[in-house]
């Protein structure tokens, strides 16, 4: 299995930024690490090891990008405007410098995303902000509301980077053909959000997979389940 490592400094950021990138070939994937988490988390972890089938068949090409989550909502020592702000930076980075390379690598337009966790807000952000360059989200134990770690804050930065508050607003026409699954263990502190979220998409009569696993807690043995599953499923 090619595994690449990058470094480079990125303009949208002011700093440098790393990502390791897995497979020759496939579908793009773009996969976040965890709250605060590191571009080599899912490495460590075993993800990758778990949907290497696919990396090495072909299939998928996973690009995983570092986190600035110690910058952005994790960063109590700043006010929450520079938190969110901060994050809009980070978004930008994607956008600008990470998908175009995956475009461009891949010969396809519009990506996959995913994300364990915090990543799985990442990946869901990321997805319903930009529908028209991601084809599939798959959210693993995610969240969908960023207000708790904002101290009552709330603007414009806020609003368009919280799932929760602006997916009920957004009329893009790609959102009705993204392939969309929402996983989740049974017993997850996450799994109100997930069903909050299942219910925004569903009045909108947005096709999606709320997937609850049984006798499954928060945590890396069911989403190295649920990853393979999930990209076995695209077309």
């Amino acid at each position: 299995m090619t595994e690449n490592y990058y470094k480079w400094h990125s303009p949208n950021l002011g700093k440098e930024f790393e990502m390791l990138v897995f497979g020759d070939s496939g579908f793009p994937l773009l996969l976040f690490p965890t709250s605060m988490g590191r571009y080599y988390e899912s490495k460590d972890r075993g993800l990758i090891d778990a949907i290497r089938w696919f990396i090495e068949e072909g299939r998928i090409k996973v690009y995983c990008p570092d986190s600035v989550d110690a910058d952005s909502w994790y960063n109590k020592n700043i006010a929450p405007q520079h938190r969110a702000y901060n994050h809009t930076c980070y978004d930008k980075m994607l956008a600008e410098e990470i998908l175009p390379r995956m475009q461009e690598e891949t010969g396809i337009s519009r990506i996959a995303a995913a994300g364990c966790s915090f990543g799985g807000f990442h990946a869901a952000n990321f997805a319903f902000r930009y529908p028209d360059k991601v084809s599939y989200l798959f959210s693993l134990s995610g969240i969908f509301d960023i207000k708790f770690r904002l101290d009552g804050y709330y603007d414009d930065n806020i609003y368009f980077n919280n799932p929760a508050d602006f997916v009920p607003d957004n009329q893009h026409a790609d959102l009705w053909r993204m392939g969309i699954i929402l996983g989740v263990a049974d017993n997850d502190v996450t799994r109100p959000q997930n069903e909050q979220l299942s219910g925004i998409l569903a009045a909108k009569n947005i096709s999606h997979w709320l997937d609850i696993r049984p006798d499954t807690m928060h945590d890396w043995p069911v989403w190295r389940e649920m990853l393979p599953h999930y990209l076995s499923l695209i077309k």
